[in-house]
């Protein structure tokens, strides 16, 4: 059972030395124990402390890792109904349908949408992560033969399904390196299944006809040892599916029931055969509370709306999406190129180079910290301001690049040129435009 704020606290240091983030330990105990902060923030908690503290500070919906290097993804971690509240951790993830009952060319054409669907959006690369190879026949040597093919055609996660032990088997001993979701256990071979799990070191997704029914396997799985856990509830109509998803989060974050804390698995592919609907279910999934969603196939018209609200509701509202701060060099600049500066909020960046790019003048574009804010919201701030910019510019080691000393200053901090000129001897501040998209003209109007 988990400990409240009050037992929590007995067992901290009590230093109230903030070093967790947290002015208090007291505070910080309340926090461990509404599952918002992590055990492991506080430097001094000794290993005693941290053995009672294990049940209190692990996260109300256990985290699993799915696959391995640099395609692997997690789920679960979750910590809050609402992500107002604080945030939500881990992106739901997408996952593509291959069957061993499909063409050769159909299971070439999933595999290869998979593997080419990948979209930049404010610095960040936005695909799909899984394929889910689901046992059509039964039969375990094609199978495995399928799993062999789509193991080598691709370096994402996958997926076994298959309610036949020997035909998960079969596809284990071909890419249990890989660490791939074992689908499913049920009633019938939750001990066999399991086996396979512990034995190979591999997730697994527990399947059953009702919310108690997988609430009596999760524990029984749990004895076991098995911990790494996905829940399917086995509802494929859209409200009960919905109705699902919320009670298995409200169960495992207000009641604190740990037997449905697990993240879960649904399937808009069996839900509907038209692909638009397909898609909009699959988006509410990703809202409400889905931890993977299986699709039929991907389409670009489909995937590209899916993963940039995956992006959306999974940024942090707290904190602004920030690129990195330093230079960058837009079209092969050489010493005598504009000079640039703004500040790092992401969309402000991806406006600026973009449009720097459209007016094929070869530039400089200096993109200075300002926690994520907007230039006109920095500099309100007191963030994006003369000393401070002067300063980024004399560390920045743009002056080793260029030989003139010009710089261009986005025109909603126009006020700040006199400051500039006042901390840069010897430069020239020039006011560009207030708006992106004049950008272009400005340029090539001073280029001439």
């Amino acid at each position: 059972m988990a400990l409240t704020g009050i037992q929590i606290f007995k067992l901290l240091p009590k230093t109230n030395c903030g070093k967790c983030g947290i002015p208090t330990c007291l505070a910080f105990a309340m926090n461990l124990a509404a599952g918002k902060a992590e055990l492991s923030a506080c430097p001094f908690v000794t290993e005693e402390a941290k053995a009672q503290l294990a049940e209190a500070s692990a996260p109300p919906i256990h985290p699993v890792t799915i696959g391995t290097g640099a395609t692997a993804f997690k789920v679960g971690g979750e910590t809050v109904m609402f992500r107002h509240e604080k945030k939500f951790e881990n992106p739901t993830a997408i996952a593509v349908l291959i069957t061993d009952s499909m063409s050769d060319a159909e299971v070439t054409n999933r595999v290869d949408n998979f593997n080419k669907y990948t979209y930049e959006r404010v610095g960040l690369k936005l695909r799909a992560n899984a394929v889910a190879i689901k046992s059509i026949s039964g039969d375990p040597s094609k199978f495995g033969t399928l799993v062999e093919k789509v193991a080598k055609a691709t370096d994402g996660a996958l997926i076994l399904m298959s309610d036949n032990p020997d035909v998960l088997a079969t596809g284990l001993k071909i890419c249990s390196s890989r660490k791939p979701l074992i689908y499913a256990a049920t009633k019938a071979n939750a001990e066999t299944v399991a086996k396979l799990a512990k034995e190979n070191s591999c997730p697994l997704v527990v399947k059953g006809s009702s919310l108690e029914e997988i609430a009596e396997l999760t524990g029984i799985l749990n004895k076991t040892g098995v911990n790494d856990i996905v829940i399917d509830s086995g509802s494929r109509t859209v409200k009960q599916a919905l109705q699902d998803q919320i009670i298995i989060r409200g169960s495992a974050l207000q009641k604190k029931f740990r037997l449905l804390g697990f993240p879960t698995i649904t399937f808009p592919c069996e839900m509907t055969n038209n692909p638009m609907k397909e898609a909009l279910i699959a988006s509410m999934f990703i809202a409400k509370y889905a931890g993977i969603i299986v699709l039929s196939d991907l389409q670009g018209e489909v995937l590209f709306p899916l993963v940039v609200e995956r992006l959306n509701i999974f940024t942090d509202p707290q904190r602004p999406l920030a690129t990195t701060p330093g230079i960058y060099e837009i079209g092969n600049p050489n010493e005598n190129s504009p000079l640039l500066i703004t500040t790092n909020f992401s969309l402000t960046y991806f406006i600026v180079s973009g449009e720097i790019e459209t007016s094929k003048v070869p530039s400089y574009l200096l993109v200075m910290d300002t926690e994520g804010l907007s230039v006109m919201t920095a500099w309100a701030a007191g963030k994006f301001v003369a000393d401070l910019i002067a300063t980024f510019i004399k560390k920045s080691g743009i002056e080793g690049k260029i030989k003139h000393h010009k710089l261009i200053i986005p025109g909603y901090s126009a006020s700040e040129s006199g400051g500039l000129e006042e901390e840069l001897k010897g430069w020239e501040i020039m006011v560009g435009p207030r708006e992106g998209s004049h950008i272009p003209a400005y340029l090539r109007n001073l280029k001439a």
